[in-house]
């Protein structure tokens, strides 16, 4: 059984990984956006990456901000 100071450097790391997802996430939905305005004719390939990016960041960010109002509430 984990004591609560495990748990909280668990979740501090959890946390932590979380956002540089984020972080990951953003640079690469920005940089296939910016090739998708440069291209002439885009693949479908590429408009779908985008899209599945997107939705991607979408998800991580939702799970960023419900972690961030228990850590509220529970404060």
């Amino acid at each position: 059984m984990l004591g609560f100071r495990k748990k909280g450097v668990l979740r501090k790391e959890e946390e932590a990984m979380l956002y540089e997802m984020l972080e990951r996430q953003k640079e690469s939905i920005d940089y296939q956006k910016k090739l998708l305005a440069h291209s002439v004719d885009p693949s479908e390939e590429l408009v779908n990456q985008v899209k599945r990016a997107e939705a991607l960041y979408s998800l991580l960010l939702r799970e960023a901000r419900v972690r961030h109002r228990r850590k509220q509430k529970g404060s």
